[in-house]
């Protein structure tokens, strides 16, 4: 068995090995074999002193962690090795001082930021659930409470008595009030220059012929409330070129890019930011898209092939998301990314691209479905396949032997070549056709 999350394979006993004991417990738990060797298949080389090591280990690893661990003496042939077993244990465990943490096939020490959230989420407390203790509700900025309050009121989320709560009331209910102090979640609400307090909360735009030409830029400062509507004000007004049509006499705008699933952009990096980073929000708008860029984590255990499955949402700020909740800026905690994926659909538009290999969240609107599938390198045909499949809710294989004057079987290698972006439905035969993952009610993004 090769060495993974949860073994690890050493030839001898070395004091040093305490660390990766730690970052077991620390973790999710794991073995470590000694007497095996280090390099597979991992076959056993024996321990001269086995006994010794079998009478002395649990103690030292109890007077060194704190904890205690399983000792298992195995035996094959000849050699001797010994099983250590590391149980995950819910409260920190430091050796020397230090917090080590297995991840994959690695020990890392844990230090700063990455330390700090580490022994809070140990002990069952979020990061911005923890009051500041010299911060009053006075402090906070009386527009962005109101707007918040105003804004629950006409969403029918909070009754109108709301208006006559102090700030302190109004906080507690919120739960970002502890003790009498406001919790590092209310500061970001509602503060009116919480960067004073966590630098970096606070979004830049940008606007970007190509990718080194910058043609402008804007930050948005302020407390979050506000700067979630400033930034969306901002957005549609300056960053983006409307369509303008007549229907008879009527002006009518239509928006590049559908304006309610970049509004819950917006609020999902803000909800899911990890304002322990110092490094604020980017969006990056091109003529062709809208990138938006945030240095926080996925909720829970998501990853990017998680993200277009139903599943519940953890949100990273769950005290931040539940305000936007109750102030009726989102429907509930876990369908932001199904709102954002059907509602470019619904516009005609393919999902946007979620990306986690820059450091954080990045999620990246096309204002057309021709130009998300050119940078795939999808072809023409492809690209008349899925645009067609968008316009009319569905697509059959006869309709690609029309469209494109292909065979039959070149036509459904043609679909199934397509499968990261059309899902079959229907019976096998001629009931079969595509749609656009997402289109319809039930499938994995549609609630």
């Amino acid at each position: 068995m090769d060495e993974s999350q949860n073994i690890e394979y050493k030839e001898i006993w070395k004091d040093e090995y305490y660390k990766w004991l730690c970052g077991f417990a620390n973790a999710n738990g794991g073995r470590i074999f000694l007497g095996v060797d280090d390099d597979p298949p991992h076959k056993p080389v024996g321990l001269e002193n086995a006994d010794k090591l079998m009478e002395d280990l649990p103690n030292k690893v109890r007077d060194v962690l704190g904890i205690m661990v399983d000792v298992n003496l195995h035996h094959e042939g000849d050699k001797s090795y010994i099983e250590l077993v590391v149980e995950p244990y819910p409260y920190p465990v430091n050796y020397k001082g230090q917090y080590h943490y297995r991840s994959g096939s690695t020990k890392q020490e844990l230090k700063g930021a990455a330390l700090n959230k580490f022994l809070l989420d140990k002990v069952g407390v979020r990061w911005c659930n923890v009051p500041v203790p010299d911060v009053t509700p006075e402090d906070l900025d009386s527009k962005s409470i109101q707007d918040f309050k105003q804004s629950g009121i006409k969403k029918k989320r909070m009754d109108s008595e709301v208006l006559s709560d102090s700030n302190a009331d109004f906080l507690s209910s919120l739960d970002m009030l502890v003790d009498g102090q406001i919790t590092r979640a209310g500061i970001l609400m509602f503060h009116p220059k919480p960067e004073k307090r966590f630098p970096g909360s606070f979004i830049k735009i940008g606007f970007f012929r190509s990718d080194s030409d910058l043609a402008f830029q804007d930050e948005i400062h302020g407390s979050l409330v506000q700067q979630v509507d400033r930034i969306f004000d901002l957005l549609t007004t300056k960053y983006m070129n409307y369509m303008i049509t007549y229907q008879g006499l009527q002006r009518v705008e239509t928006p590049p890019f559908p304006e309610d699933p970049l509004r819950e952009c917006i609020l999902n990096a803000v909800a899911h930011k990890n304002y322990q980073e110092q490094v604020p929000i980017q969006i990056s708008v091109y003529p062709d898209r809208i990138v938006f860029w945030n240095p926080g984590e996925l909720p829970g255990s998501w990853t990017v092939e998680s993200l277009l499955k139903k599943h519940p949402s953890r949100a990273f700020n769950p005290a931040i998301a539940n305000a936007f909740f109750r102030c009726g800026e989102v429907e509930a905690w876990g369908r932001g990314i199904g709102k954002i994926v059907n509602g470019a659909i619904a516009e005609k538009l393919l999902p946007p691209v979620f990306d986690t290999s820059f450091g954080g969240l990045m999620v990246t609107f096309f204002n057309s479905p021709a130009a998300q599938l050119k940078e795939a390198g999808i072809s023409e045909r492809g690209i008349q396949a899925i645009e067609f499949a968008l316009k009319n809710g569905r697509i059959t294989n006869t309709d690609v032997q029309e469209m494109a004057k292909v065979s039959k079987p070149t036509a459904t290698r043609l679909l199934t070549s397509l499968s990261n972006y059309l899902e079959v439905k229907g019976t096998t035969g001629k009931g079969t056709y595509y749609v656009v993952k997402g289109l319809t009610k039930g499938s994995n993004l549609s609630e």
